[in-house]
């Protein structure tokens, strides 16, 4: 098929990139610069220059394709970056025959045991304008999926150096997000990539689906993993807002479990499913 990617030179979307073009997908990757342009051609795409918050736009760059995943994240304005996408969905993809799918996260769930793809959503400030976003392009007629991945790691990055990375006390103990026994979900950024692909290519929409591991670990254990003798130091939720920025920090202490039960139904197995692993391993090579 002939699949539209956004976000192509990214974290999430780079890896997708790769996966589409192994899964025999000709993909046109949406660029914004002459040297993005060359990142995505070198990786076996097609460039596509151009702005997809111009709804025009985009709105007939995805007239030309198959099906389209839209991954792309700006450092600022995303709420309105998103919405100009949504729209644009909506208008191509309409007639409900070709596959689109939207990259959200699993902060929208907020704190929970068993967290259900289909569930309730509780997202903190931080992400809340996604749900609305989402349920009108769920109500639309459009054929969509939408990813939700656990905290991505992998390659040395993601998230995940907040809590390997983090500040050290005067004693050299590794300082703590909060108290630390919130439980992250995590995914790698490998396996998310081909669960893109096997949601595109499914002979359904899925609505929401969670990327997990299957392994949530708490924030302590993984600190723990890399502390050293000194150990690690928890603070107070009031310390970690002060720290990181109330919103962000409200994110990060939310206490999620979530196994991703849709994902696997569909026959996706992740091949990585320890954090503490991969981190160790990184470490040690």
């Amino acid at each position: 098929m002939r699949i539209l990617l956004t976000g192509g030179t990214g974290y999430i979307g780079s890896a997708v990139l790769e996966a589409l073009t192994g899964a025999g997908h000709d993909v046109v990757a949406v660029v914004r610069n002459e040297r993005a342009a060359g990142t995505v051609s070198a990786a076996g795409a097609t460039a596509l220059e151009g702005d997809v918050t111009d709804v025009a736009w985009f709105t007939a760059a995805l007239e030309g394709v198959d099906g389209a995943i839209h991954t792309a994240a700006p450092d600022e304005g995303a709420p309105e970056f998103n919405e100009a996408v949504v729209e644009a969905a909506i208008r191509a993809f309409g007639a409900g025959d070709r596959r689109f799918v939207l990259t959200s996260g699993i902060w929208e769930y907020g704190s929970g045991v068993g967290l259900d793809d289909d569930g309730t959503l509780a997202p903190p400030d931080l992400v809340a304008w996604r749900v609305p976003q989402e349920e009108r392009l769920l109500a639309s007629g459009v054929d969509v999926s939408i990813v939700a991945p656990g905290i991505v790691y992998g390659h040395g990055r993601g998230l995940v150096g907040l809590v390997t990375e983090a500040p050290r006390t005067p004693s050299g103990a590794l300082r703590l997000i909060g108290d630390g026994s919130q439980r992250w979900t995590f995914v790698h950024v490998d396996d998310l990539a081909r669960l893109y692909v096997a949601v595109l290519e499914h002979d359904r929409p899925l609505g929401r689906v969670i990327g997990s591991d299957g392994s949530p670990t708490t924030v302590h254990a993984l600190a723990a993993s890399v502390a050293g003798p000194a150990g690690v130091a928890p603070e107070s939720a009031e310390a970690t807002r002060e720290r990181l920025g109330a919103a962000f920090a409200d994110a990060l202490l939310l206490d999620q479990d979530a196994s991703g039960e849709k994902a696997r139904s569909i026959g996706w197995v992740p091949e990585v499913t320890s954090v503490i692993d991969e981190v160790r391993t990184r470490r040690a090579a």
